[in-house]
This record gives structure tokens, C-alpha cells and sequence, in this order.
């Protein structure tokens, strides 16, 4: 191939590693096989990259940056709290709905960089950020309604996170558009009821 600057090639990889690995999955995604999927050289890839690490954490960003960008404009700007937060959650939802193999390649980087030593500060860094972001939209709708908040956003944020990450592995494992439906409006419901303090906390023992 013809000769392409270092910032025009990286977004070229990172399209191509996303395309490969969501075809073949992350165990397959070597610095070789992505090199032959775009056509260049495996140097190429080492020299953007540093190392097939380095790729890793560069397609975890992509795959993140794409999905909060689609939520993000679908964000209301006159709607309530409620509405606001049902709204980001049906967006978001959506493109577990019609991008699967976005959501199956997060979750199968996520599992991968748990057991990889290199990628332990990426997968901190992929989570903290993901946090931050749906922190900040909250705080954004609250602050936009007059909504006092019960508990701190990023509290709100993470409990969002945990059960919108539990219903898109049941939906990529076992799908049941019914059940899905129900149990997202049940989780929005508990996420708004969080917020605004309505959400009864029983009291769990910690294993001793």
C-alpha cells in the first residue's frame, strides 16, 4: 500500500482489528492477522502501536467512544428527570439491539484484559471513564430538572452500569425481546427511584 501518515493509520487499524476480532473473536486478533486484514505490513501495526496490547486498549476506547457518543445524542434537552434517564437507557439499549458484535467484543476484551497483566490499567482506565461519562450525564439531567440526587452520581452511575451490563449479556446469551422489555423498565425504574431516594436499601451482611 501507498505510504499513510501515522495519524491517518491508526484510525485504519483500529477499524480493522474491530472488524477482524468481531468476526473471528479476540483470541485470533494477533498483530499478524490485523496487519493481512488491512494489507500492510505487521511492522505497521507494531510501530503505531507498540504492541498488540497497546492495539487492545485502542479498540476498547473506540468501541466505548462510539457507543457513549450514540447515547449522548440522544440525550433530551427539555425532558424530565425520569424521562431524561429512560430515554439515555433506550438509547443505549438500542445499540445492544442492533450492534450485538460491538457489545460481545467489549465483553470478550473486558474477560481477556482480567487476565492479562499489560491490559490491567486499560481496563481500569475503560471502566473509570465509562463511569465518569454516565456520572456526568446524570449529574447533567439533575442539575437541568432540579433533581436533588439520594446518592452521589457515580454511585448511580455504577449501579446503571452493572445492570445494563447484566441485561446485554442475557440478551447476547438468551435473548427474550419480552422479558428484556420488562426487565429494562423495571431497572430504569429502580435507577430513577435510586436517585430521587424512593429506593428502599435492605440491609445485606457481608460474608465474614
Amino acid at each position: 500500500m501507498a505510504h499513510v501518515p501515522a495519524a491517518e493509520r491508526r484510525p485504519q487499524l483500529i477499524k480493522a482489528a474491530i472488524d477482524f476480532m468481531a468476526r473471528e473473536g479476540v483470541a485470533a486478533g494477533s498483530t499478524r492477522a490485523i496487519a493481512a486484514e488491512l494489507g500492510v505490513a505487521q511492522a505497521t501495526v507494531h510501530y503505531t502501536f507498540g504492541t498488540k496490547e497497546g492495539l487492545y486498549r485502542a479498540v476498547m476506547e473506540q468501541l466505548a467512544q462510539d457507543l457513549i457518543a450514540q447515547v449522548e445524542r440522544a440525550a433530551p434537552a427539555d425532558a424530565g428527570f425520569e424521562e431524561t434517564v429512560s430515554t439515555l437507557a433506550a438509547a443505549l439499549w438500542r445499540t445492544v439491539r442492533e450492534q450485538p458484535a460491538s457489545h460481545q467484543l467489549l465483553a470478550e476484551l473486558t474477560h481477556f484484559a482480567l487476565r492479562t497483566p499489560a491490559l490491567s490499567e486499560a481496563l481500569e482506565s475503560h471502566h473509570r471513564g465509562v463511569t465518569e461519562v454516565t456520572a456526568r450525564l446524570v449529574t447533567e439531567a439533575a442539575e437541568r430538572t432540579g433533581q436533588p440526587l439520594a446518592q452521589p452520581a457515580e454511585t448511580i452511575a455504577r449501579f446503571f452500569l452493572a445492570g445494563f451490563d447484566g441485561l446485554t449479556m442475557q440478551h447476547l446469551s438468551l435473548p427474550d425481546e419480552e422479558a428484556e422489555h420488562t426487565c429494562l423498565q423495571a431497572f430504569v425504574s429502580a435507577v430513577v427511584a435510586m436517585a430521587g431516594g424512593r429506593l428502599e436499601l435492605v440491609s445485606v451482611s457481608s460474608a465474614t
